[in-house]
């Protein structure tokens, strides 16, 4: 499985991002997925997970009500919708593909990582 993330960029503080994360198996609609993110000089941390229906969504304390993760099955696309961005949202956003069909928190869930975008929020 082959993923690809876009959707990055700067945007000011405030503003609203979307990151979208191509596979390129149909396959991987039957997994779980989740986007994590890495800041420079730390590590690599959980921001969002879904279920592989959709039908569950998990979110990291700190993006909570501001990002919301999404998927559309027949594209085999998931989505992350960035909302009321603060500058400690920059990072390199990664999607990866679970090795079930949920989705947990830990990077080890994850089997398959796509290349990152990058999101840079200016204050």
């Amino acid at each position: 499985v082959q993923l690809q993330a876009y959707g990055g960029g700067l945007v000011e503080a405030g503003g609203s991002l979307r990151l979208s994360c191509a596979a390129s198996k149909r396959t991987a609609s039957n997994n779980g997925v989740g986007w994590f993110r890495q800041a420079s000089g730390k590590e690599r941390e959980f921001v969002a997970a879904i279920s592989w229906n959709g039908g569950s969504t998990i979110y990291a304390d700190n993006v909570q009500g501001r990002f919301t993760i999404s998927r559309d099955r027949a594209q085999n696309t998931v989505y992350l919708q960035l909302n009321s961005l603060k500058p400690e949202d920059t990072a390199v956003y990664y999607c990866a593909v679970a090795r079930s069909a949920f989705s947990g928190r830990a990077l080890t869930d994850h089997a398959y990582w796509g290349q990152g975008t990058q999101v840079t929020v200016s204050s």
